[in-house]
């Protein structure tokens, strides 16, 4: 329960400070941390507009795409205490969840009739299916590594004791912001303030949303960095009480965003030609991971 609350109050400011980090790299002032916040909540008050070529599918993708976050979000612990949601392979589940959200907005893009949004909608399927492997295998790789098969058994016993164990964690971290990244359409693999239509992926998909659906893909975007910044926290915190762990794991998302607003600020958007082999590389990262991980367990022969 604290890890899901500290993810929705973090939501609120997660890309406030990605946005003022890319302010701060590019040498402008730019607007308030609260800024992409305050633009949500108007999008709230407004209505929302519906072509006659949708369905029912495109009005309840938005929240259908929200809610599979949410839950997602239900099943991350904070260290010792484990998530709203807790079940051996629960962590399959928490990556078929988000993929069933996924779904809904791919269908949603192909319900508005548009060649144009389906191209998105093909692209961001294409993207994230070829992440889905690199995510499987770290967290097979640590379920291996402890024994155990929910994200809470998995956390909180999970002890780095030597050398190799800390280079697995640092490469893990690499991999879930990167995945971060490529889940949420930002750079390298897509730049979420162009308008070139050749290069569009995420942002063409909602092109036909607007009003309170638009602010609630927006905010679901934050919660979705926010997730998996908690992952990335739950291999720091520990047994660390809770007194420390809930500021640590604050401070964790916190870097995490301003990692994110310098990635943005200082790589190019890859040619889309090149965007597969950029996602095969993580999963070839992982393979390291999971050849540290046998390599600590004794099991290379």
């Amino acid at each position: 329960m604290i890890s899901f609350l500290l993810i929705i109050f973090a939501g609120f400011f997660f890309m406030g400070f990605v946005v003022r980090t890319k302010c701060l790299a590019s040498g402008r002032k730019g607007p308030g941390i609260m800024q992409p916040m305050k633009d949500i909540f108007r999008l709230w008050k407004k209505g929302s507009v519906y072509s006659k070529t949708t369905s029912l599918v495109f009005k309840i993708s938005p929240a259908i795409y929200f809610t599979s976050v949410l839950v997602a979000i239900m099943m991350i612990p904070h260290g010792k205490i484990p998530g709203i949601i807790s079940f051996e392979g629960d962590f399959v589940m928490f990556a078929y969840i988000l993929a069933t959200g996924r779904f809904m907005m791919v269908i949603s893009a192909l319900d508005t009739g548009s060649s144009f949004e389906g191209m998105g909608a093909s692209r961001e399927a294409l993207f994230s299916m070829l992440a889905e492997p690199a995510f499987f295998i770290i967290i097979g790789s640590f379920a291996l590594f402890t024994g155990h098969t929910s994200f809470y058994d998995i956390f909180s016993t999970l002890n780095f004791g030597s050398n190799i164990s800390y280079l697995i964690g640092v490469l893990a971290t690499f991999v879930l912001v990167l995945i971060a990244m490529i889940e949420n359409s930002r750079m390298p693999v897509d730049d979420p303030n162009t308008h070139l239509e050749l290069t569009m992926i995420h942002e063409v998909m909602i092109l036909d949303n607007s009003g309170f659906d638009l602010g609630l893909i927006l905010y679901t975007t934050s919660l979705k960095f926010c997730m998996y910044g908690g992952l990335i926290a739950n291999f720091f915190i520990g047994a660390i009480p809770l007194y420390m762990s809930i500021p640590v794991f604050l401070i964790i998302l916190l870097v995490f965003a301003v990692i994110a607003g310098i990635l943005e600020s200082f790589t190019a958007r890859f040619r889309m030609s090149h965007n597969p082999q950029f996602i095969f590389i993580l999963t070839s990262v992982s393979l390291l991971i999971f050849f540290g991980v046998l390599l600590v367990l004794g099991k290379f022969i």
